[in-house]
Order: structure tokens, then C-alpha cells, then sequence
């Protein structure tokens, strides 16, 4: 089953003489049980896409479509409620909000939601065990935790509830390396066990848990499904 499907997708920033072509002319299907890592030098719509795919931009023209929904089809609202129950997002940055637990911070989509409270912390719970973490560390405030259990707080929110489609920037960006192991490995799983998955990387190590690579450039996609033996000419300058 296809969960995100972008369809003749382009994004122009700008107009005139400053007009951006973000993306250019870009399909692209994502099934449940499928990884796909995005991947190209900086510039070359790598964001942008992701920012598209989860309903955080709209294209210029062309249909982005989440589990067959055309986003554009959806007003504010809609839209709102579908990211809150179908999209999860895992930032480089976390994205964590200071004055809330890790607990808290996990179970604030499922309460925007209108879940109870004692059910969204329930569940919330289950979630952080999930990446591993305790009940004692789901008590701690972000400021108390180091950078790998912050990024498995952001993992946990994004996929807690019923989320079909995660869409992750450049997780492992400020770990370590064995920690970036282990949060690829939890994505992994999830993709693992139904959801769609995109990866935003300009690691090609990172980029071997994905089930396929598509290389952007220059908001053009300029191979898709290639063997990560050919990513260092693809990806020439994106360091």
C-alpha cells in the first residue's frame, strides 16, 4: 500500500529574477514497510520535500498525497489532524518543548488529539520504553537529558499513536556515532513493522538501512534506486 505518493510535485520559491526551483517535476511513492533515504548535496531540495510530504509546505503545483488524501484537498483543520495522527516528524534539532517532561513532550500530539491525559501519559510511557527509556527518564525535563535520549524522546513522539507515515531530517546530525546506530535501528524497526518511512541523509552508511536511495540535485531527482557504491560521484559537493 502507497502512504505518501508525490505526483508531478514542483516548488518555486520566490518570483521573477529571485524564483527558486526548490523542486522541479518530482514523483515519488513511499509503501508502508519501506525506508527511503533522500539524499543530495545541500541546496538541492532535500528539505523542501520533506517539508511537502508532511504538509508543512504546498507546492507550487502537483498533488502530495498522505494514504491517498491530496493534501491541498485538506483545509487547515483537516490538515492539522492529519499530521497530529498520521505524520510524525524526527528533527535533527529534537524540537523538544524545555518545560515539559520527556513524557509530557511524547504524549502532547495524542492530547492536542483530545486523548485523556492519563491514557496519552499511559501510552506515552510505552512509547519511551519502546526507544528505551525509563520511567525515571520520561520524569526528566530535555535540559536533563543527554543528546541520544533527547533524540529518542523526538522518535517516541513521532511515533506514538497510530503514525503511518515517519518523515525523519538528518536524525543522527548531532550524535554519535553509536548512538546514531541505535536511533537508525529504532526507525528501522518501525518502518519494520508497517509504516512508510523517509530519511533525509547525506550519510551513505546511513543511508544503507534504507530499502532504496533517491539522489536529488539541484531540486531534480537524478537517480533513484542506486547502488550506494555510486553515492560519492552523485553527491559530489555535498559535504
Amino acid at each position: 500500500m502507497t502512504v505518501l505518493e508525490l505526483r508531478g510535485v514542483n516548488r518555486v520559491h520566490g518570483t521573477g529574477d529571485n524564483a527558486v526551483n526548490a523542486l522541479v517535476d518530482t514523483d515519488l511513492k513511499v509503501a508502508a514497510g519501506e525506508l527511503v533515504a533522500i539524499m543530495g548535496p545541500s541546496g538541492s531540495g532535500k528539505s523542501t520535500l520533506l517539508n511537502l510530504a508532511g504538509g508543512l509546505d504546498a507546492p507550487t503545483s502537483g498533488d502530495v498525497l498522505v494514504e491517498g488524501t491530496v493534501l491541498a484537498s485538506l483545509n487547515k483543520k483537516q490538515l492539522a489532524r492529519l499530521r497530529r495522527r498520521s505524520v510524525g516528524y524526527v528533527f535533527q534539532d529534537y524540537n523538544l518543548i524545555p518545560s515539559l517532561t520527556a513524557a509530557e513532550n511524547a504524549a502532547l500530539p495524542l492530547e492536542l488529539d483530545g486523548v485523556a491525559a492519563g491514557r496519552a501519559r499511559a501510552m506515552a510511557v510505552d512509547a519511551l520504553a519502546e526507544v528505551g527509556l525509563d520511567a525515571h527518564q520520561g520524569d526528566r525535563f530535555p535540559d536533563e537529558l543527554s543528546g541520544g535520549q533527547s533524540q529518542r524522546v523526538a522518535i517516541a513522539r513521532a511515533l506514538i499513536g497510530e503514525r503511518r507515515l515517519v518523515l525523519a531530517d538528518e536524525p543522527t546530525g548531532a550524535l554519535d556515532s553509536a548512538t546514531g546506530e541505535e536511533v537508525l535501528k529504532l526507525l528501522r524497526r518501525r518502518v519494520d513493522a508497517g509504516a512508510a518511512g523517509l530519511l533525509v541523509t547525506h550519510d551513505a552508511r546511513h543511508a544503507g538501512w534504507a530499502d532504496r536511495v533517491v539522489f536529488l540535485r539541484d531540486g531534480r531527482v537524478v537517480d533513484s534506486s542506486a547502488p550506494l557504491a555510486d553515492a560519492d560521484s552523485l553527491l559530489e559537493g555535498a559535504q
